[in-house]
């Protein structure tokens, strides 16, 4: 079993206001992660809430998602992965990070890093990390045994501390296009997406 976290707490400082809440081909980013996800094989998606809770929680109304809110929102990334990392099911073998801003990714790309993490074992790997020409991307699937570990992480790291102490248990799988890199942190970056521009 795969559960999927999506942290989608944050306060998008950068962007100077809720990117998640932005539309891309006509639905919030927040509804294409989540779309994508229930499109894919993962078996089960949570929904981190902090910042605008009520107004995100709207947007993914009639969705097949649990949600889990994050009061801590404040101090960072990895207090909404440990918010949801205490609510995944006991019957999870895999957690996949995912992140709300990635609109391009396809649940076909999504599947073939679930692919990956099922063979992964067979070469004594249990952490995958998506990579295209080089640059590490997103999402990431670990463990469900590094639990722990990733619920000592503190700031605004997600799981890189997990995978920078575990460089033997990576999986790198290569990318056929850019959408596992491509995320949404400002306007210009926002901008570049609505006009398909690189």
């Amino acid at each position: 079993m795969i559960t999927a976290i999506v942290p989608a707490a944050g306060m998008s400082t950068r962007m100077g206001q809720n990117k998640l809440l932005l539309t891309f081909q006509g639905k919030p980013l927040i509804g294409h992660a989540v779309d994508t996800l229930l499109a894919s094989a993962v078996d089960e998606v949570i929904v981190v809430l902090g910042h605008d809770a009520g107004k995100l929680r709207e947007k993914l109304t009639g969705k097949q998602v649990r949600f889990v809110d994050n009061p801590s929102y404040r101090e960072g990334l990895s207090t909404s992965v440990r918010a949801g990392i205490n609510a995944v099911s006991a019957h999870a073998v895999g957690i996949m990070i995912y992140l709300a801003d990635q609109p391009l990714l396809e649940p076909e790309e999504v599947n073939s890093l679930i692919r990956a993490f099922a063979e992964a074992r067979n070469a004594h790997k249990n952490i995958v990390v998506p990579v295209y020409h080089g640059q590490r991307g997103n999402p990431v699937i670990v463990d469900v045994s590094y639990k722990e570990a990733i619920l000592d992480v503190v700031g605004e790291t997600g799981c890189r501390r997990v995978i920078k102490r575990n460089p033997d248990r990576v999986l790198v799988v290569e990318m056929e296009t850019d959408h596992a890199i491509r995320d949404v942190d400002t306007m210009e970056e926002y901008e570049r997406l609505v006009t398909g521009a690189r």
